[in-house]
């Protein structure tokens, strides 16, 4: 079942649900998670993906769960990959049965 609206990119969470509500710095927080700023700033501002260094590092500073982080990401980045036309949906299915005899 495809997704109608994109989901949002785990930066956008880190900053409504985080760093806006907790009034923290950009550079706060960076240096908290021993990040650079610009990291950081490049996952804020959705330019960047967060990687699971920084799902480690987000989960221990926030007292939730890498996954969760992980878990926004690859949400975003597989409807984002589904939205593209990239030749994968011309890709057959392998009948198993037919292959296994």
């Amino acid at each position: 079942m495809r997704r109608q609206r994109k989901p949002a990119h785990p930066g956008r969470i880190l900053r409504k649900h985080y760093i806006e509500p907790l009034d923290l710095t950009i550079t706060k927080l960076a240096e908290t998670l021993n990040v650079s700023r610009k990291a950081l700033s490049g996952i804020i501002n959705e330019h960047k993906s967060i990687t699971p260094d920084m799902a480690l590092r987000l989960s221990q500073a926030f007292d939730t769960t890498p996954d969760l982080w992980a878990n926004l990401q690859k949400n975003y980045d597989m409807w984002c990959a589904k939205e593209k036309e990239t030749g994968w949906q011309a890709v057959p299915k392998i009948d198993m049965l037919a292959a296994m005899a």
